[in-house]
């Protein structure tokens, strides 16, 4: 049930003003990304609209556009279930991630500037914090972060576009293996870091692409971690 899965309160109700559709369907997807709402779980309508206190209509077409879109299960008879990815889905999409990631690195050493290598450095800061507090959560968001500034930093727009194509699904896949991942992940950033700082591009996508399939691998051994 969906009171099972997410805690009294920790939903916010939508405000009304603005595209009401598109907020409720911006809000389920969230709760899908950060697993809130876990692979496999039952999705009843009426508890959906009540949790985030709309009528059931806007509930219903964003149920249907998630699941035109691969984040939601329609069965016949049965009704809506958040998509369990197969671990084929799941490393077909962490693949792509890492040529995407690897290319933004390399170009990020090319352009980045003084003010784009202390940004990284903030957000590495921040992301060590989270995982020494076990803020999964705030852990899972900063990489998200420090991923969209590498890229930004890339200065290409056509592989930007591209990136964020995959963002959510890659957040959605590292959240289950983050506190894994934990110091580590953010000792590789460090390391990327330094590549970019001092412009050597061959060596920020070796870091990037090692990087990235340190957590392809640590998510398709989650279960043996138990």
């Amino acid at each position: 049930m969906l009171s099972a899965g997410l805690p009294q309160g920790s939903v916010p109700r939508l405000e009304r003003p603005g595209p009401l559709r598109e907020r409720v369907y911006e809000a389920l997807l969230e709760l899908i990304t950060t697993r809130a709402l876990s692979p496999g779980q039952h999705l009843v309508e009426s508890e959906l609209a009540g949790h985030l206190g709309v009528s059931r209509q806007p509930v219903r077409e964003a149920l249907q556009r998630l699941n035109t879109e691969g984040w939601v299960d329609l069965r016949p008879a049965q009704g809506a279930f958040v998509h369990e990815p197969t671990e084929e889905e799941a490393d077909q999409l962490l693949s792509v991630r890492t040529l995407l990631e690897a290319e933004a690195a390399r170009l990020a050493a090319a352009n980045a500037g003084q003010a784009g290598i202390e940004a990284l450095e903030e957000l590495c800061a921040q992301g060590e914090r989270a995982v020494a507090a076990d803020q999964v959560d705030l852990a899972v968001a900063t990489n998200a972060a420090f991923h969209a500034k590498v890229m930004e930093l890339a200065g290409n727009v056509v592989l930007s576009e591209l990136a964020a194509q995959v963002d959510r699904r890659v957040r959605w896949y590292y959240t289950p293996v983050a506190r894994r991942r934990g110091t580590q992940s953010w000792i590789e950033h460090r390391e990327l870091i330094a590549a970019i700082a001092t412009k050597d591009g061959q060596a920020a996508t070796a870091v990037m692409r090692k990087h990235t399939e340190h957590t392809r691998r640590t998510y398709h051994q989650r279960e043996q971690a138990g």
